[in-house]
């Protein structure tokens, strides 16, 4: 197999590491909220995009 930290059994022994720490619940409350937290963000930064850039009023001379 390729060299390197992210190989496949790495990942699968992580995921099992982090099930018997935290338990199925926990991890599946994390899930949760960190898709929410990404959803929140890019809502937040389209309500950005989308707004209006107002000129300045032009100066009389």
């Amino acid at each position: 197999m390729g060299e390197g930290l992210f190989q496949p059994m790495h990942l699968l022994l992580i995921l099992g590491i982090a099930i018997l720490i935290f338990g199925p619940s926990k991890l599946a409350g994390l899930g949760k909220g960190l898709g929410e937290g990404i959803k929140n963000f890019k809502s937040a930064i389209k309500d950005g995009e989308e707004k209006p850039t107002d000129k300045p009023p032009e100066q009389k001379v």
